[in-house]
């Protein structure tokens, strides 16, 4: 009966221990969304500035996630507040 309760309880760690976060994620606001600036809006402001937007996302740190190209053709990666419209992570690619 011991083998079992082992398994058992082997088998309860691993299934959390797959399902823990393996990177952080990128916390951007805390602020509520009716205080978030409106995504179209918001990506067309980027295009204005140069950027071309592949993919567009709210993520699940509260960021507005681009993933394309900056005015100078770079592909980037970039988390952004969504408030203030600030750089919270880029990463070029």
């Amino acid at each position: 009966m011991n083998i079992y309760k082992l398994a058992f309880t082997a088998a309860a760690i691993a299934t959390v221990a797959a399902c823990s976060p393996t990177a952080e994620v990128t916390q951007c606001t805390s602020a509520p969304m009716s205080d978030w600036q409106d995504q179209a809006q918001f990506q067309q402001n980027l295009v204005s500035e140069g950027y071309q937007i592949n993919e567009f996302k709210v993520t699940e740190g509260n960021c507005y996630e681009i993933y394309g190209t900056d005015a100078d053709g770079n592909k980037v990666e970039i988390y952004f507040n969504p408030v203030n419209g600030e750089v919270v992570k880029r990463e070029a690619h």
